[in-house]
């Protein structure tokens, strides 16, 4: 295939943003000029799924996005994720034409732009919508691997800032208990487990980046596990009781004594209504 088709339907426009995996530009769509990200990713970074019973492999990061519109976890302007609206499959390179919500920021401009911390309550209101996101997603088996700032975008059309999560390009199918290996997410937010052991579970480890979310929102210092580790980073003791509890929570060194997932949606500082887990 060539570009025909996608040109025929979509209009680029400028660069947003280039990694390590590939570029990304805005754009629009053309019959309803719907805002889009068009995401360009070199074959060589693609990591494919295993063949279905029809012979057909998809991307890991489509698959992902499939399920979760099928889910119904993931509608256009609705959903925490952004949605897939289309993909192709070229010679040397995979383009993903995703959902781009306008006006938003991720949450690394919008802390910059705040010019400081952000108050606790606009936090809390930020990380309680990104813990029902994580929550969703681990309800369809699905682990996104690299939770932080820079994968967070923040809607800033209305009064209360509205959350959606991108880049799935990072994330897995997980139905077991436990993920060994390298670790595919962010190195400098990689849980003490990872460090020490080489091994991570799903649910642990999206709490602890949850932690770190929260941390960068509220601190004037960019999280790093390992300085954490050392002592070198400390929560600010100005905080909240809640607020700091809830971190701390987090970041408890042990995987299992780390509230779940489930247990962070009712957790005091993330819903105030509830009291905090024993």
């Amino acid at each position: 295939m060539n570009n025909y088709l996608f040109d025929a339907k979509y209009k680029q426009q400028n660069q947003l943003g280039k990694g390590g995996c590939g570029s990304v530009y805005g754009g629009y769509r053309r019959a309803d000029n719907l805002p889009v990200a068009v995401k360009y990713i070199p074959k060589e970074n693609v990591v494919w799924t295993e063949k279905n019973e029809n012979g057909q492999q998809l991307s890991v990061e489509v698959a992902v996005m499939l399920k979760l519109q099928k889910e119904k976890t993931s509608s256009v302007g609705k959903s925490a994720p952004v949605s897939l609206l289309d993909w192709y499959d070229l010679n040397e390179e995979q383009i993903l034409v995703l959902e781009r919500p306008v006006p938003a920021v991720d949450l690394s401009q919008f802390i910059e732009n705040n010019k400081g911390p952000l108050q606790e309550n606009q936090a809390k209101t930020i990380v309680k919508q990104l813990v029902d996101a994580v929550n969703h997603l681990e309800d369809t088996n699905i682990f996104h691997r690299d939770i932080k700032p820079q994968n967070i975008l923040i809607e800033t059309g209305s009064e209360i800032p509205h959350l959606r999560l991108i880049d799935f390009g990072l994330s897995c199918f997980t139905d077991k208990e436990y993920e060994d290996g390298w670790f595919y997410g962010t190195e400098k937010h990689a849980p003490p487990e990872y460090i020490s052991k080489s091994i991570y579970e799903a649910g642990p480890a999206t709490v602890w980046q949850v932690g770190v979310v929260l941390y960068e929102m509220l601190h004037e210092s960019l999280f790093d596990s390992t300085k954490f580790l050392k002592n070198e980073l400390k929560i600010r003791t100005d905080l909240s009781p809640d607020c700091k509890r809830l971190l701390k929570s987090c970041f408890m060194r042990t995987p299992w004594r780390r509230p779940t997932l489930k247990q962070l949606q009712i957790f005091k500082g993330v819903d105030s209504t509830q009291p905090a887990p024993s």
